[in-house]
């Protein structure tokens, strides 16, 4: 892990300028709006609006016994959350290399920044939305010790999504056609995840299967802490454990390979 170490030590040493340009890209992506950096968190709060409105107020739907709440919409909200800071985080860390190309060429900065970037500014949008729902959820969970996972849960996400998308950007970089590729599957994964069901509806024969998504046991310690007020399960953090140590291991290997070439594939 040599690779991946050296690149980790440049982040920590570069936190200062990291953090600056991390907030510069939350700016700049409702720059030129009335609202400014207000559409970051309005557009997430319209979309949990939604859900609740659709589907517990208009429709009134309502899940099987066991479900960990029988209101659609509210288990909704739990994993739709996470899952939309997952999907920016990835979708703009993966082109941030190729995005920031030109600065690279000129520049001997790390390539680890733009990733980093990226996935913090995502991040740093959504931790606020997960905290409103914390709160908003009492009634559910009422500040049990279990409460006391989130910062642990949404550290593992960010971690997760810092390795995926660095990951990501370097083979974006040498094949473009990783972009589309991964946007497809961006598109079509929370089908693969208990975002719209609870795994207890997902037939059990091919529960497996989703575990092929990174953020289904991030998903479950979600919904585990704010529908029931339970600590995540060992399955939880055994599944968010692997997905990093085989992310990172995978992304040591790249960062060791491309070390030489990623500015010319730029």
């Amino acid at each position: 892990m040599r690779a991946l170490y050296q690149d980790c030590l440049a982040l920590w040493r570069a936190r200062s300028l990291l953090w600056m340009m991390a907030r510069r890209e939350i700016a700049a992506r409702h720059a030129g709006s009335a609202a400014g950096m207000a559409w970051a968190y309005i557009q997430p709060m319209l979309t949990v609006a939604a859900y609740y409105l659709v589907f517990d107020v208009v429709f009134a739907m309502r899940l099987g016994e066991n479900a960990p709440t029988r209101a659609v919409g509210a288990f909704l909200i739990v994993g739709a959350l996470p899952w939309m800071a997952f999907c920016d985080a990835i979708s703009r860390g993966m082109s941030s290399l190729i995005d920031s190309g030109g600065v690279l060429q000129k520049n001997p900065l790390p390539p680890v920044l733009f990733p980093a970037r990226a996935v913090l500014a995502s991040m740093a949008i959504h931790l606020p939305l997960i905290a409103l729902v914390a709160i908003a959820y009492f009634p559910m969970h009422h500040f049990s010790v279990a409460v006391l996972a989130l910062p642990l849960l949404f550290l593992a996400q960010l971690l997760l999504c810092g390795v995926l998308a660095y990951l990501l950007a370097i083979l974006a970089a040498a094949v473009r056609d990783t972009l589309q590729v991964v946007t497809f599957f961006i598109s079509v994964g929370i089908f693969l995840s208990p975002v719209l069901f609870p795994v207890t509806m997902f037939p059990e024969a091919w529960r497996w299967a989703l575990w092929i998504n990174p953020m289904s046991s991030l998903v479950m310690g979600y919904q585990s802490v704010l529908l029931s007020g339970i600590w995540p399960g060992a399955g939880v953090w055994g599944g968010i454990a692997v997905w990093l140590g085989v992310g990172a291991w995978v992304l040591d290997r790249l960062i060791a390979r491309s070390r030489e070439t990623l500015v010319d594939w730029l």
